[in-house]
């Protein structure tokens, strides 16, 4: 079975907190290789959409699990795993640094932690959901596991189904399995890039705006059947109630911001828990001129007769 490679960097962090302008900088250094690990990067046709870097930005270094699946085509942690760790693999052999580049956090602990132990997804279980009400899934979900109570979204539906599921087919409460795992400490080397919440979400509404300028409503036009994870991409929803005349426009480009901004929330509060990683700030500088930075605070990105570089 295939190992993550010692030399393996990640840049994690939030949407829209210069992940992708850091990690090519960073690659051009230390001769390195970018691998995608953002759910919706993974998928063509949804350039504007993920904001994968431009084909000038892909040209600069080599660029890897960008625009591989199409659209109709469902993926998860553990495909995405099985997907990456070959690439990750053969960039070490040819003796490059790996760097993985994302913001989804399940598909990045997939590969930091290895896959989770949890069972994956029954259709039996499943279709026995849809006769099933919310509420009645919650109640079953907190007698099989009380602890769901604090551990599980219990206003998303999806969340509480994948819960349960846990439960039904394990046989043991979701949450102790959960914690288990997540507290595994990986030997990785990475840094979770960080921002002032108003400066990340000035990135982001003006970002959104940036993304509608270039043409976001041709390319959510022109999207055919979607599977269940690629339907998930912000924008999309916006955009079509735009497309259908129940939303102004400007509507849609502000339903589109609040959207990102929430998850940009969700993602800071997740990053926050992985210990693994090292936190820096960015708001002081431009992106690029944290990369000596960071060859000061990993030996790793660096070979051994290399100096460290003044800053």
């Amino acid at each position: 079975m295939l190992q993550l490679p010692a030399t393996t960097f990640f840049v994690v962090g939030p949407t829209a907190s210069g992940k992708s302008a850091l990690a090519i900088a960073l690659a051009e250094k230390v001769d390195g290789e970018i691998v995608n690990a953002d759910a919706f990067q993974l998928y063509a046709g949804m350039q504007l959409l993920s904001a994968k870097p431009s084909a000038r930005e892909m040209a600069r270094v080599p660029h890897h699990l960008y625009s591989v699946l199409p659209l109709t085509e469902s993926c998860d942690a553990q495909r995405f795993h099985s997907l990456a760790l070959p690439v990750i693999e053969d960039i070490a052999q040819r003796s490059k640094v790996p760097i993985v580049v994302g913001g989804s956090g399940l598909y990045i602990k997939a590969l930091t932690h290895g896959l989770s132990p949890l069972p994956p997804a029954s259709s039996t279980i499943r279709e026995h959901f849809k006769n099933l009400s919310s509420g009645e899934k919650i109640v079953w979900l907190l007698q099989k596991d009380p602890e769901a109570a604090t551990t599980v979204n219990l206003r998303n539906p999806r969340y509480v189904e994948r819960a349960l599921e846990i439960c039904l087919l394990t046989g043991r409460p979701q949450s102790g399995l959960r914690r288990s795992f997540a507290q595994k400490e990986p030997e990785v080397n990475g840094v979770i890039l960080d921002w002032s919440r108003e400066t990340l979400y000035a990135r982001i509404n003006q970002r959104t705006l940036d993304m509608m300028e270039a043409g976001l409503i041709d390319e959510v036009a022109g999207l055919g059947a979607l599977s269940p994870t690629a339907e998930k991409a912000i924008g999309i929803r916006e955009v079509r109630e735009h497309l259908e005349g129940r939303a102004t426009l400007e509507q849609a480009v502000s339903a589109i911001q609040q959207a990102t901004r929430n998850y940009a929330k969700r993602q800071v509060t997740w990053f926050r828990r992985e210990r693994c990683f090292q936190t820096i700030c960015l708001d002081s500088l431009p992106t690029a001129r944290y990369v000596p930075r960071l060859l000061e605070l990993f030996p790793c990105l660096r070979p051994s007769s290399q100096p460290v570089p003044s800053s």
